[in-house]
């Protein structure tokens, strides 16, 4: 009778306890879904995200009816040295495509681009899906392999290690605090004609790279 009364007392103790759970005086934070996002390392990542970029703008520009029309690439004021070269790799593909670049605007369509360095001052956890099903599955696989053939344990061997290597993030090394957000623009006169934005990671050491080049101000010096 009592371990009854036990059991009715903690079922209402669970219930009170969802209901309260039920009501909250703010939102209740969410993760988003997940979510992959690559890390620009190298001059040679540029020339990549200028491929993907060249190739989306200019689908977007052919449903408008813009496939015949020269572009002119557009240097950023105060350019970065990313400026310099992301232009470069952008002449490089439009020309690669087919399309006609000419070296002054005239009337041809603009591709201009803006990079901005943003920076978080939060922490950025380094989340790994599926570490602890990695790693079971590796210790099966080490313990199937106990009794194989040397070829096997071979190639057995090399899944084990591609799967140390994706768990312990040895080519990305996480994400960072500081993130380029790129958007490219392809313009006809005041109208818009394909715009697209990207976000990147980018190492807090490599950020001199895509900040504007300030011309330095000359200060007149006055005699007594």
């Amino acid at each position: 009778m009592k371990q009854n009364k036990l059991k009715v007392l903690a079922l209402l103790g669970s219930a009170a306890l969802l209901a309260g759970c039920a009501t909250s005086p703010i939102p209740v934070a969410e993760n988003f879904p997940l979510t992959v996002q690559p890390k620009v390392r190298s001059a040679g990542h540029w020339a990549l995200m200028s491929k993907d970029i060249v190739a989306q703008t200019l689908q977007a520009v052919d449903k408008a009816g813009g496939a015949s029309m020269p572009l002119y690439v557009a240097l950023p004021q105060q350019a970065s040295p990313f400026d310099v070269a992301f232009r470069d790799f952008l002449i490089t593909e439009l020309v690669r495509s087919g399309r006609t670049v000419q070296q002054t605007p005239g009337n041809a369509m603009e591709v201009s681009y803006q990079a901005q360095v943003v920076r978080h001052n939060s922490p950025r956890p380094h989340f790994i899906p599926g570490i602890y099903t990695m790693i079971t599955a590796g210790l099966y696989a080490a313990y199937g392999l106990r009794l194989e053939h040397v070829d096997t344990k071979l190639a057995g061997g090399l899944a084990l290690a591609g799967i140390a290597d994706y768990a312990a993030s040895t080519y990305t090394g996480g994400p960072t605090a500081t993130e380029l957000v790129l958007t490219t623009t392809i313009s006809s006169g005041d109208r818009y004609v394909a715009r697209k934005t990207d976000v990147y990671y980018v190492e807090e050491a490599d950020t001199t790279l895509f900040a504007a080049l300030r011309t330095p101000k000359t200060m007149k010096v006055v005699g007594p």
